[in-house]
């Protein structure tokens, strides 16, 4: 009896292990069915170069400075007398601003129209006495050649000397105009660094300081330091935008007047002006602007996305597709703005460029294009 338990056990066994290998197997097919399979690596998308332009902008710090802004100085050694204006005041072309006194410029005048005076008298003498002389010569055996010609002689050389004297005196006067110092441009005084009374002369002696300065701010200058890699697109028709901090929510505009033409030697940019016109004197001389600049490049140049171009360690490149293989050209970069950036280098139009350049794409390696 327990010879037929153990058989009746032992087939009972036998017959799970036969249902569980015949239940796992259809699982296990199953698994190998939805196994996703190896496939090829899918072409790689291209597209033909071609040229356009490329617009973008660059935001750089500038400055205000009155268009023009001079130190006056007194021309000779003299005493303030009178000032006729102060900070602030607004002034026209060839208005007095301040008088000197020098009494011994006065002495100086004196003594030089007195020598004009003399040379004169001593020239007329000399003259009549020529004019004498010769009307007499008419005569024959009456004067001498010679006494003529010294008598002309002597005539030319009063003159000269009355000349002389002439000059002199001009000269004293016109240091004498100095005494008054008159505004050379209207504009506005921004400073004043004297007093009735003080002292006053050449820079050096006896005034380090101007005695006023002036400006003119009608109209301001927009001095601009360009880098040396954006200068090629720069020309006098730009115009450009510019905040100041004072104004935050006011934007104005200025055109490019003015190219210096060279480089700074020191910052490696190019110096620009822009004219600003300031009638209503709401920006002043010394403003720090951020100035927004307009790079328009040329219609010629090659242009890119973003992606199509290759930095790796051995440079930057661009994919080209040629005879159903790969090459990798190397080019320089320009501009970049709105996912696109400017190419250089030994390509034509409608040259095929890989779109999405990795380093993945060798160079010289059989390549289908999608």
């Amino acid at each position: 009896m327990n010879t037929n338990r153990n058989f009746l056990l032992s087939f009972c066994l036998l017959g799970s292990v036969f249902l569980l290998s015949r239940c796992g197997t259809p699982v296990q097919k199953a698994e190998a069915e939805n196994k996703p399979s190896s496939k090829e690596e899918p072409a790689m998308e291209t597209f033909k170069l071609t040229t356009g332009e490329l617009s973008s902008t660059i935001k750089i710090p500038g400055e205000l400075i009155a268009f023009q802004q001079v130190d006056l100085y007194a021309k000779v050694s003299s005493f303030v007398k009178k000032l006729y204006v102060d900070v602030g005041s607004v002034v026209t072309a060839g208005q007095l601003l301040a008088t000197m006194e020098a009494p011994e410029l006065n002495s100086q005048l004196a003594g030089a129209e007195s020598r004009l005076k003399s040379q004169e008298a001593v020239y007329l003498a000399s003259k009549a006495t020529y004019q004498r002389l010769l009307e007499t010569s008419k005569t024959p055996g009456t004067v001498s050649q010679n006494d003529l010609d010294l008598a002309l002689a002597k005539q030319n050389s009063d003159l000269a000397q009355f000349q002389a004297a002439e000059a002199a005196h001009r000269e004293v006067g016109d240091t004498r105009n100095y005494l008054e110092i008159r505004a050379p441009f209207s504009g506005i005084i921004t400073a004043r660094n004297i007093s009735a009374g003080a002292y006053v002369g050449p820079s050096g002696k006896g005034s380090e300081a101007p005695l006023f300065t002036l400006q003119e701010q009608n109209k301001l200058r927009l001095v601009v330091s360009v880098p040396e890699m954006y200068t090629s697109y720069l020309n006098q028709h730009n115009e450009v935008n510019f905040t100041v901090k004072s104004l935050p929510n006011e934007t104005f505009n200025a055109k490019v007047a003015r190219l210096a033409g060279a480089l700074d030697t020191r910052l490696r940019s190019q110096r620009i002006e822009m004219d600003v016109n300031n009638a209503n004197k709401v920006l002043l001389p010394g403003m720090i602007t951020e100035v927004e600049i307009p790079l328009t490049g040329e219609e010629h140049t090659f242009v890119v996305p973003l992606e199509a171009v290759l930095n790796s360690t051995l440079g930057t490149y661009v994919i080209k597709v040629e005879h159903d293989s790969t090459k990798w050209i190397p080019i320089k970069t320009g501009r970049q703005a709105d996912g696109k950036m400017e190419i250089f280098g030994n390509l034509k139009e409608s040259d095929q460029l890989v779109k999405l350049a990795t380093e993945e794409v060798r160079d010289q390696e059989p390549f289908q294009a999608n």
